[in-house]
């Protein structure tokens, strides 16, 4: 094996080792950059209108772009599947990313409207009519006021709107 000196004054091996990694490295580098070219640009989702809070959305309101800007924060919703059926929480303006932290899901129950309260401990169930003190979509934990009583339950707010108590 032979060595030559490098410009630092320490010993560099040559011979064939020093082509071989070369050829390695511009391999490598082909491959990540080819891969780099196949893969689809990111793309967000962009409102075509001014969308204000509470408002649903659909896909009639949204269009999909290519993502140019390499700065663009993560957190922003790439599919127009993610956001269909949603709700914003604050004004979307045209042709700005829309953050996923500005979107809720739609309420299922709404506060001051009646709904049903379920209890069931064992084989014993008993329902009576409430009133959420506070909106809330499905599976949150909400408090309730039972309606005949005037005593502040919690519960978690089920797909068909009803209200599972939870036990003290």
């Amino acid at each position: 094996m032979m060595f030559r000196r490098s410009p630092g004054g320490k010993a560099v091996a040559g011979g064939f080792a020093q082509p071989a990694r070369a050829v390695l490295f511009a391999a490598m580098a082909s491959c990540l950059f080819s891969a780099a070219a196949l893969a689809e640009p990111p793309t967000a989702v962009i409102p075509k209108q001014t969308i204000y809070p509470g408002e649903k959305l659909d896909a009639s309101m949204l269009e999909v772009v290519d993502v140019t800007n390499p700065d663009l924060r993560d957190g922003y919703v790439r599919s127009i599947d993610e956001v269909d059926g949603m709700v914003s929480k604050r004004t979307l303006l045209p042709g700005r990313v829309i953050l996923a932290s500005a979107l809720r899901e739609q309420y299922a129950v709404e506060r001051g409207s009646t709904v049903r309260l379920v209890f069931n401990n064992g084989g014993l169930t008993i329902t009576a009519a409430g009133s959420p003190l506070q909106d809330a979509a499905v599976g949150d934990l909400i408090r309730v006021r039972n309606v005949d009583t005037g005593v502040i339950v919690s519960g978690t707010v089920m797909a068909d709107s009803t209200i599972h108590v939870v036990a003290k």
